[in-house]
């Protein structure tokens, strides 16, 4: 078999293979563009009152059990707290995915959305899926992108090369 036709080979069949995880790849990696334009995909960050953050602990959880559609009831059900003191306040998220956005200084609550980013980014990277589709899906489908690159590359430049005697 000749050098060409096998790199048209693979160029092809690396192409079939890595079609469905890199469509998935493609779409979220659009979405996550985005993600700081659509408060569909991430909430906009709110501003505090400023200054150093005044609150304790036990009224962040206090203000975030407020929040019905949260479903917080204790810290057990607080995935993360971002603190961001510069613009006076912090954003919580819930273990189903919500964010509550809190002032660092009063207490109150500024804003309560969904948020799909973070979702959207394990669709993104394969983790939704299963641990082991990262890896094994999801890593081998990013090779076999290369490989088609670099086939498409060859392919394209060939004929070119050829015509100049390269």
């Amino acid at each position: 078999m000749r050098f060409s036709t096998l790199i048209r080979k693979l160029h092809k069949w690396c192409a079939v293979f890595a079609a469905l995880p890199l469509l998935v790849i493609l779409v979220t990696g659009v979405l996550l563009e985005f993600k700081k334009e659509s408060a569909w995909i991430q909430p906009p960050t709110a501003q505090g009152a400023g200054g150093s953050p005044e609150i304790g602990f036990d009224r962040i959880l206090e203000a975030a059990c407020s929040v019905p559609e949260a479903d917080i009831k204790s810290w057990d059900d607080v995935d993360r707290i971002d603190v961001r003191p510069v613009k006076g306040m912090l954003k919580l998220r819930s273990n189903n995915m919500w964010e509550i956005q809190i002032d660092t200084r009063t207490g109150e609550m500024l804003q309560k959305a969904y948020r799909r980013s973070d979702l959207i980014e394990d669709i993104h990277d394969g983790s939704f899926f299963h641990d082991l589709a990262k890896h094994w899906i999801f890593f081998p489908a990013a090779v076999l992108l290369l490989i088609t690159w670099l086939t498409g590359v060859y392919i394209f430049l060939k004929p070119h090369l050829g015509r100049r005697g390269l």
